[in-house]
């Protein structure tokens, strides 16, 4: 069983989470994150801590961004979009056991100071910004490192944010490049 609470979008994402692991979940129904959800959400994060698992969409990112300011100590889980995907749709409900299991591996804490460790020379030197495979490849790192699939500014900011040191970025890119090979 899994200390910390899930926060997810829907009940399809718990019946996901259910086939994976073993662990209490709170469903913020979208971005409609009612007083009563939040309180709920609020006892989680003082006594056990939650892990925010959204989708890896537009809206799964502003639900994330909204509970971030809310609870700044959450820890975060990421599922890559492509293990997301299925039937045109895109969500956790869709991700198999294991890419749950995988991410739920993964987890990251925001830092409360965050680090300057990185800056956008190191995306555009990795090619991770500024080229025309800079999306595939941040996903990948993304993935990598378990900080998921951003654009270059929010990527960047994770980097920085969740703790990423020197030694595993530059690791996930040697991985990264091992596999294009």
């Amino acid at each position: 069983m899994i200390k910390e609470v899930l926060v997810v979008e829907g009940k399809m994402d718990v019946v996901a989470i259910n086939k994976a692991v073993e662990a209490d979940c709170i469903i913020t129904e979208g971005f409609n994150l009612l007083p009563r959800t939040i309180k709920n959400i609020k006892a989680a994060y003082e006594k056990r801590g939650i892990i925010i698992l959204t989708d890896p969409d537009s809206a799964g990112e502003r639900i994330r961004s909204y509970l971030v300011r809310r609870f700044p100590n959450a820890k975060h889980a990421f599922i890559p979009a492509q293990e997301a995907t299925a039937n045109d749709d895109i969500g956790v409900e869709q991700a198999k056991p294991e890419a749950i299991r995988k991410a739920l591996a993964k987890v990251r804490t925001a830092e409360i100071e965050p680090s300057n460790e990185f800056s956008a020379k190191d995306l555009i030197l990795n090619g991770l910004n500024g080229s025309q495979s800079a999306s595939l490849r941040r996903a990948k790192v993304g993935e990598i490192l378990g900080i998921g699939f951003a654009n270059a500014k929010t990527f960047l900011r994770r980097l920085n944010n969740y703790g990423v040191t020197r030694d595993e970025f530059e690791k996930a890119l040697a991985q990264l490049d091992k596999e294009d090979n």
